[in-house]
């Protein structure tokens, strides 16, 4: 049997990531669900600490209570109390903010060097580019953006030179499908895919069914029904994956579970193979020094609970694979879409600060 968790930190080993100096010094904008596992995983980090966070709409006693209590990953074990206009954890001071124009944020006077962007709103170069303004750095969109670079930790991060100011972290899904797509198209290569997410529920959905302005499905309850949903995690490998652009594509269903994920990759292979060749792939890629800490595997009979607070972006669930021919597979992995995710958001910091702190040397 070949399953472990790596349970509240993400070990990452050298030579794959590149190492700061220093504990890079982190501001975060929009203190919702990624917000704050962005600042647990970091506070969790050696490596890593915020020194600032703003969120207009919080003030900072309900910032204190909302990272405290988490109804998914636990109260954080650690000392959280208020100190004027700072969160207080443990002996780490945070300057907390209620600014609602980026470039209003005081980044330079807190010692923020790199930004966290996780409103959800300032998702291109031109709006996160503001924060530049307030005097951070550099800044990490924690989404999808329309023309910022995005990078995936295990993927194509080592493409990072240093020379752009906004980058993206791009989604949960592409981090979880990306190393996966990777590892089969190195190995056997893909002709062409399909991919279902099956997602658990998010902030964007409604409790009981109400109006959407997205897609009149989308309006539905989150807590009563199986949502069918567009996503472009597929199609956005093809960003980081450029030899895959045009093979990949997908959709999501959204479930009633508060977290973990499901993608499910069916792919036609231009080299044949056995379902054994293909698990072997998998797992040795799991355990190889470039995706250690991003891609797992198990053979354990899991289900999704088994997932919550693991910080790898991708768990191989081999029991659950099945093959119809030597060129078509079904592949199946795991990600905890908030705490996985989270954790690769500061390990991209990480690394855009150790890049960053090398070319001006």
């Amino acid at each position: 049997l070949h399953f472990s968790f790596f349970r509240n930190n993400h070990p990452i080993p050298q030579p794959f990531l590149l190492k700061a100096t220093m504990p890079i010094q982190i501001g975060i904008n929009g203190f919702g669900r990624i917000g704050r596992l962005v600042m647990r995983a970091a506070l969790d980090h050696p490596d890593a600490t915020v020194v600032a966070v703003n969120d207009p709409f919080l003030s900072v006693d309900y910032a204190a209570y909302q990272f405290k209590h988490d109804s998914v990953h636990g109260t954080y074990p650690g000392e959280v109390v208020v100190d004027g206009d700072c969160l207080v954890i443990g002996d780490q001071r945070v300057k907390f903010y209620a600014e609602r124009n980026p470039s209003d944020i005081g980044w330079g006077d807190s010692g923020a060097e790199i930004v966290c962007e996780s409103t959800g709103i300032f998702t291109t170069i031109e709006k996160a580019s503001a924060h530049l303004g307030g005097g951070a750095k550099k800044v990490i969109i924690s989404a999808p953006s329309g023309d910022a670079p995005m990078f995936v930790m295990g993927v194509n991060h080592t493409e990072y030179d240093g020379s752009a100011d906004v980058v993206s972290n791009a989604s949960c899904t592409t981090n979880c499908l990306a190393p996966l797509a990777k590892v089969i198209h190195e190995n056997f290569g893909i002709e062409e895919g399909l991919m279902t997410t099956i997602h658990a529920a998010t902030a964007t959905q409604m409790v009981v069914d109400g109006p959407s302005k997205k897609d009149w499905r989308g309006g539905r309850s989150a807590l009563a029904n199986m949502i069918p949903a567009s996503t472009g995690a597929a199609k956005a490998v093809g960003k980081v994956l450029p030899a895959l652009n045009g093979k990949l594509t997908g959709m999501a269903v959204r479930v009633p579970t508060p977290d973990v994920s499901m993608v499910d990759l069916t792919v036609r292979t231009v080299k044949p193979c056995t379902g054994e060749e293909m698990d072997a792939a998998l797992k040795a890629a799991s355990e190889s020094d470039e995706l250690k800490g991003i891609l797992g595997y198990t053979d354990l009979p899991v289900v999704s609970q088994d997932f919550v607070h693991d910080s790898r972006s991708s768990i191989i669930d081999s029991k659950a694979c099945i093959h119809l021919s030597d060129t078509f597979h079904k592949v199946i992995s795991w990600y905890d879409n908030e705490w996985g995710y989270s954790c690769r958001v500061v390990d991209l910091m990480k690394h855009v600060a150790a890049v960053d702190a090398k070319v001006s040397a």
